[in-house]
Parts: C-alpha cells; structure tokens; sequence
C-alpha cells in the first residue's frame, strides 16, 4: 500500500509539473511590479490579452514560427507573459515565460546602456577617437572614428561578410575578436552615411572595456543587468548548460523547418551575443520610463535620431531605433539571430513596453508587436 501511495504521489507531482510548464501564461501582478499576480485573471487588460494572443498565433501560423514568447509592460508594471509554441520541437519542450531565447541586435540595445552610465560618470567622451579607450585599433585614412559614430552605425565600420554570421569559434576577449574587421579599410568616411554594423558595436564592447577598467561582461553585469533584476540576461556561451534556452530554428528553401547551424556568438556580446525572456526584456525598456536609473537628458541623447554629415537624420540614436511611425512615437531595437527574430519595442507617450522573441530565423515580429501595443495603449487609456 506505502509503495503504491508513492507512485500516485510521483504521478500526482509530475501531472503538476506539466501543468505548469505547458500552461504558459503569467497574470497582470497585483502587487509586486514585475512580480506573478496572488490570483488568476487579467482584469483589465482580459480584452487585450485575448485580442493579443489571437495577433501572435496567427502570425506564427503564417509564417510557421515554432514558439515565442511574448511580454507587455505598461507604466513599469508587467501585465502580461506567455509563451507560445515550443522551444524545442523534437523533445516538446513548451515555451513559457521563463524560457530563453537569442536576443539578437536587441543586444545593442542593453549595451547602449552601459555605454550610457559611462558618460554619465564621466568616464567615456563620445566624441573622442576610440583609440584613447582601445589603443591597439588601427587609425583609419578615412577620418576618426568615436563612439558616438559606432552608436550611431555612422562610423564606416563594416557588417557581416560571407559566413562570418555563422562563426564557430571562440573568442576570450572582446579586444580580440576585433581582429574579425580591424584592418579593413572603412565603408566610407566617418559621419558621411549610415551603414548598420554589428561589429561597429564589437569596438563598443571594447572601449566599454577599456573606458571601464574591467571585462566587458562583468561591467554589464554590475552596472546594468544587476541594478535591473536582469536575472535571466546572460551572454550565450554554447558549450555551456544554461537553464531555460531554448533551441534555434531555420526553414529550408522549400519550407522545412531545420535545426538552425551551431554558432558560438563570442565575437559579439555587445552586438548580437545575448540570452534573455520578453520579461526581462520589457523590465529593461520600462527603466527608461521611470526615474533612478537614467538621468532623462541621458535618454533623450540616446533616443534622439543622430545625423549623417550632410545633416540626414538617421532614425538611430545610441543603440535605438527611434522614429515616428503612423503618427505615434517609437522606440525599438530588433533582432535577427541564427535561429531567432526578436523585438523590443517602446511606446513612451503611452508608457507600453513589448517584447515578442521567436526561435525562428524569419519571424519578422515587429509588426505583430505594434498591434500588441495598440491593443495595450487603448486599454490603458480607456478607449
């Protein structure tokens, strides 16, 4: 009798696990911001939610995506996350609010951050050439390159060449994964015209380094991702186990869905190298609608659109998208990762934060995250 009480008890305890890990949701928080609610239901936000979900499940139907995970902040409160879909297809491993997936070039973005707290402490001019913060990277014929320049994808640094995406190897240092572009002459003169360039944010990591006296990851760590209860960001390394990620996915000339190639996203951190969950993600984006964690003419200076030479706006500031789309102001950074197409997006009128991450290649979700904001925006203005 003992023994077969236990194997109900097992059976019981395992019929909960899944149960929780498939049901994917996590209420509007009742008292803690960013915090699961004491009781079930959306209250408000029920008709936005369910209008949400009807948004994001048929964009993945239409493009096949396997899972995604989906969070909406509104005035620094989190009021909805879930997860859609698989994380891994082959084990049906469901996507929840706790899984992590790439995030991609949002990477930028988090990075524009402890760029940010390096000026505010004085410790970083944006208009001095990088070589004062990064002395071995070559000067260029072309002109100077600074920081602001890199922020803004204005410098001439290059993108990606042939599989250079796709990189295997390993690199200890962001200081030595410059050896990637370093010699390369510049696509055009410093500030003459906007190319965008993940590895114009590589050189950022390293005056980040160099600005800061310590490693690129442990200052993001202490200045940023600590500060912000970023729990679940970590920089991707691939030989290690990381709880919650997710696997990544691409589709074939003819549809199939694939596992996506093996890559090792050391030679980017502050590009493109990082792990985190939409909830973390619009934890992020809230902090700079909130007083304490940037001085707001630090936010203004990031989410101000920078100018080519001749005077052309750009639509990026320092780590931003940041332009007005079909009359409304936006903030955003997207991303596309080796098996991933992600979005952070913010509304600061409307005080809305939206995050949807995917583990698909081809995703494309900043228009599903628009509508989801839409929704979001009404509902909180009573319309």
């Amino acid at each position: 009798m003992a023994s077969r009480a236990r194997r109900t008890a097992v059976r019981r305890s395992l019929l909960f696990c899944f149960l929780f890990v498939v049901g994917g949701a996590v209420p509007a928080a009742s008292q803690n911001r960013f915090g699961v609610a004491e009781a079930p239901g959306y209250g408000r936000w029920s008709a936005a939610v369910d209008s949400a979900r009807s948004l994001v499940r048929a964009h993945m139907e239409r493009l096949g995506v396997p899972g995604a995970s989906v969070a909406v902040a509104v005035d620094g409160d989190l009021v909805w996350a879930e997860g859609f879909g698989w994380a891994d297809v082959e084990n049906r491993v469901a996507v929840t609010p706790a899984s992590r997936f790439r995030i991609a070039s949002i990477s930028k973005a988090v990075t524009a951050a402890g760029v940010a707290k390096l000026v505010e402490a004085g410790r970083l001019d944006l208009d001095a050439p990088v070589q004062r913060y990064v002395p071995g990277f070559p000067e260029k014929a072309e002109g100077t390159i600074t920081t602001r320049l890199l922020a803004g994808h204005l410098a001439g640094i290059r993108h990606y060449r042939d599989l250079e995406f796709q990189s295997r190897r390993h690199y200890d240092d962001v200081v030595d994964a410059l050896e990637i572009f370093e010699n390369d002459p510049l696509l055009s003169p410093p500030g003459e015209r906007y190319s965008y360039s993940t590895y114009g944010w590589n050189l950022i990591s390293a005056v980040v380094q160099g600005a800061s006296g310590e490693k690129f990851l442990t200052f993001m760590r202490r200045e940023v991702l600590d500060p912000l209860g970023l729990r679940e960001t970590v920089a991707e390394y691939a030989d290690s186990i990381i709880v919650g990620r997710g696997r990544q996915y691409v589709r074939s000339e003819d549809g199939n869905l694939l596992n996506a190639p093996w890559v090792d996203n050391s030679n980017k951190w502050a590009g493109g190298g990082y792990l985190s969950t939409a909830s973390d993600l619009v934890r992020y984006g809230s902090a700079y609608l909130a007083p304490g964690f940037l001085k707001p003419a630090t936010v203004r200076l990031m989410w101000t659109s920078q100018r080519t030479s001749g005077g052309e706006e750009t639509g990026y500031g320092i780590g931003w998208f940041t332009r007005t789309v079909d009359g409304r102001r936006q903030v955003w950074h997207t991303g596309g990762a080796v098996g991933g197409s992600t979005i952070l997006l913010i509304w600061p009128e409307e005080r809305v934060v939206v995050s949807i991450l995917t583990n698909l290649e081809s995703a494309r979700p900043i228009q599903p995250a628009r509508d989801v904001a839409a929704l979001f925006a009404a509902s909180s203005s009573g319309s």
